[in-house]
């Protein structure tokens, strides 16, 4: 019988998921991204062995997987078949040349993990509208975006690079990826706590319940302590009004009918982080307000996403399930 997967590549987690030929998942696996790495075969080789995992979950061999979607988070490089990951200290991950030497398939289709998320939300849910973005608001920000139902990928694969959005003029905040003020700076869980011991300064240092100075001072903090904290409640306040900002900018660029919020920052928060972006959007927009919404898959909707591409020929469109 058949079988298709699902592989999430995360910052901290591989997700791989197995299904038969109507999408039912059979089986699946989860397990940490190796730590203390000097290359990226560690990352290969725990993938291969998550989906390893997955097919005897599911009772099937490798060899009867037919194809494989994979959602990466990083620069993607779609000919060598490799990420760059954001978010795992390594330079490069191969990925579709030794999953496809396990299931002894080409059929494996590469993406990054919000193109997956976006075709995750249409071909799964019960409303699939032909236009609408996933944004995940996580340890970075990104969105992947369908319009007029075709998935923009780009020619590199690397389109929806939305949380490199230069949102402060100032650029006082220094991105990942190493340019100044975007919006991933200033809001991702990643650099949450450096936004906030920026404006604790600029305040000259208030009395706060934060641990500011502590070595451990994380997102979880700031949004625990939100509701009891004034300093905490200004952060929260602040990193509303540039996530309304960068969402805006989302809805004039691609006009979404409906915006589907995961990561685990919004998933985690969604009456500090998601509601206050709704509230906003009327004062911001200049066009037609989607629908903005959480995920219903919650962590999942990646790894979703990539199954749904592997039982579509890439696509994501529910128009071409395979099964």
């Amino acid at each position: 019988m058949a079988r298709y997967a699902g592989v999430d590549l995360g910052g901290t987690n591989v997700r791989a998921v197995v299904a038969d030929a109507d999408g039912e998942i059979r089986g699946s696996d989860k397990r940490p991204v190796p730590p203390d790495l000097s290359t990226g075969l560690p990352v290969t080789d725990a993938i291969l062995d998550c989906l390893r995992e997955a097919c005897l979950a599911a009772n099937a061999s490798p060899g009867a997987i037919e194809a494989v979607g994979v959602a990466a988070a990083g620069r993607l490089d779609p000919t060598e078949g490799i990420v760059e990951p954001t978010n795992i200290a390594v330079d490069t991950v191969p990925l579709t040349g030794p999953i496809a030497n396990l299931v002894d398939s080409d059929r494996v289709h590469l993406h990054k993990d919000v193109a997956a998320g976006v075709i995750g939300e249409r071909y799964h849910a019960e409303r699939n509208p032909d236009d609408m973005v996933y944004l995940t608001i996580s340890s970075g920000i990104g969105a992947g975006v369908t319009v007029d139902g075709s998935v923009l990928k780009g020619w590199d694969s690397n389109a929806g690079e939305v949380g490199h959005y230069a949102v402060d003029p100032e650029g006082r905040l220094t991105c990942g990826c190493g340019h100044d003020g975007h919006w991933e700076a200033y809001c991702s869980g990643a650099n949450i706590p450096a936004y906030a011991r920026l404006l604790w300064n600029d305040a000259d240092r208030p009395a706060t319940a934060l641990p500011i100075d502590e070595e451990g001072f994380d997102a979880v903090d700031v949004f625990a302590h939100a509701r009891e904290d004034a300093f905490a409640e200004r952060v929260v306040e602040r990193l509303a009004e540039w996530n309304a900002m960068g969402v805006a900018g989302v809805v004039h660029a691609y006009a979404p009918l409906v915006i589907s919020v995961g990561g685990a920052v919004a998933l985690n928060n969604e009456e500090l982080v998601v509601d206050p972006i709704r509230d906003r959007l009327d004062d911001l927009v200049m066009t037609n307000v989607p629908e903005v919404r959480l995920t219903e898959f919650g962590d999942d909707v990646v790894v979703r996403g990539a199954l749904a591409s592997a039982l579509t020929g890439g696509t994501g469109d529910p128009a071409d399930h395979r099964g």
